[in-house]
């Protein structure tokens, strides 16, 4: 995501290398470029403009320490105040009622539906909240079935009424066995057009009056740029809606709906869809996405990521297995699935720093790891727990049965024993004893 604009924005920023201090002259030419990255990204002329404008007033005069260039400062300036555009802090979604009631709007193909999934998914893992699904697209009989398919996936509810055509009683009937099921969140799902019409404006605005949600999210498909933000803002007017939800950020997007969504409908962004899975949802955070855009990775959100799949005892088994090289080919079958778990294997490389830029045309398969998978899975439970056995026979039916070649079953088990032999020497050292202290401390 953002590529482009990342691209555009260090290009701008190399004008000032070399440089001795920022000046009005010097600084021009570089916002003149961030300015055109903005406009290229399809953000609005006017928010593009104030916001080099901004940059401007921020940057000249600076004090630039003799540690700190002039190019890593308008760096700083600019990351602050993108940061600011976007929102400037985390806000979260408002579920403190009991039981809570979110209603989704958006156009028919922005991702409501999937979202609704992928929010009662989010809130049901990591909230331990206990939610339903209300079907309220009545046109699109699809809509109906794909919430059926979702809700089965991740175990949840959805609510339906095949013979009523009135979205208005469906939520109202929804919310009522909602209380007598003692579900803390009802997530309504509601019908979308191809644009924006009066009937659709009509229909959602009085589901809102019936419901009275706590939790109002419009969903907008961050692929189609200003467009998105002029529809918001329409959105905004009837419906007030408490926060945006931009989806298909992994996308081919060039980023202007989602730093120019916020100035326009002076709404937060509160959740961002970067893929197709269940589990591909991620809560919005300004300074954090201001960080991806410059090239500067997302530690924090990788970190998190990783945390979600750790167990802390299950790790210090692991490392008395590394110690002991006890470490075998069924505990890395055990790390690769944690590493899938985590989302796409791309934008987890994007958050790393450095990363991002040496990858951005490196097409990286979610697949990358059925290659060595099936030749793990060809193996016997003996040559997975000791690898040393790996005779040449044996490698050549592993190679048969995994449909890979020789050369890569040798391959494999060659980086996998000096993967081992450099855990081993890790654990030797007690940089793997104090972190697991230090991370068991903090859960």
């Amino acid at each position: 995501m953002f590529e482009s604009l990342s691209s555009r924005l260090e290009s701008s920023f190399k004008i000032l290398k070399g440089e001795g201090r920022i000046t009005e002259i010097n600084v021009a030419e570089t916002l003149k470029e961030v300015r055109r990255s903005l406009l290229d990204a399809d953000v609005n002329y006017k928010i593009a403009k104030s916001f080099t404008e901004t940059v401007k007033q921020e940057a000249i005069g600076q004090n630039v320490l003799k540690s700190v260039k002039p190019g890593q400062m308008m760096v700083k300036i600019v990351h602050d105040q993108l940061a600011k555009l976007m929102g400037g802090e985390m806000v979260d979604i408002n579920i403190k009622t009991n039981p809570s009631i979110i209603l989704i709007a958006g156009l028919q193909g922005s991702g409501k539906t999937t979202f609704a999934g992928k929010l009662a998914n989010h809130l049901k893992t990591k909230k331990g909240k206990n939610p339903i699904i209300v079907a309220g697209d009545v046109y699109r009989p699809a809509a109906i079935d794909q919430l059926k398919i979702l809700g089965e996936q991740i175990n949840v509810p959805v609510y339906t009424e095949d013979d009523v055509n009135n979205p208005v009683k469906i939520a109202k009937h929804a919310i009522k066995l909602a209380k007598e099921k003692a579900h803390d969140i009802i997530i309504v799902d509601t019908a979308g057009r191809l644009a924006v019409d009066e009937e659709m404006m009509n229909e959602i605005s009085n589901i809102k009056s019936a419901i009275d949600p706590h939790e109002i999210l419009f969903v907008v498909d961050s692929m189609t740029g200003q467009d998105a933000v002029n529809t918001a803002k329409e959105f905004n007017d009837r419906l007030d809606f408490d926060g945006v939800v931009l989806t298909k950020l992994d996308g081919d997007t060039r980023g202007g709906a989602a730093l120019s969504i916020r100035s326009v409908v002076n709404k937060p962004i509160k959740f961002v869809g970067t893929g197709e899975k269940l589990d591909a949802l991620d809560v919005f955070h300004p300074n954090r996405m201001a960080d991806r855009i410059l090239g500067m990775g997302d530690i924090v959100s990788l970190v998190e990521k990783a945390q979600e799949q750790y167990d802390v005892e299950e790790a210090r088994q692991l490392q008395k297995k590394i110690a002991k090289n006890q470490f075998n080919f069924n505990d890395f079958l055990k790390q690769i699935n944690q590493i899938k778990k985590m989302g796409n294997l791309k934008d987890l490389a994007s958050m790393i720093p450095g990363v991002g830029k040496a990858m951005k045309n490196v097409d990286i398969d979610d697949d990358a790891f059925k290659g060595i998978e099936a030749i793990i899975y060809s193996m016997t439970p003996d040559e997975r727990e000791n690898s040393n056995i790996l005779n040449g026979s044996r490698r050549k039916r592993i190679a048969k049965g995994s449909g890979t070649s020789i050369q890569e079953v040798n391959r494999l088990i060659k980086q996998f024993d000096e993967t081992r032999k450099m855990m081993k020497m890790m654990t030797t050292g007690k940089n793997l004893k104090n972190m697991m202290g230090n991370i068991s401390q903090r859960r």
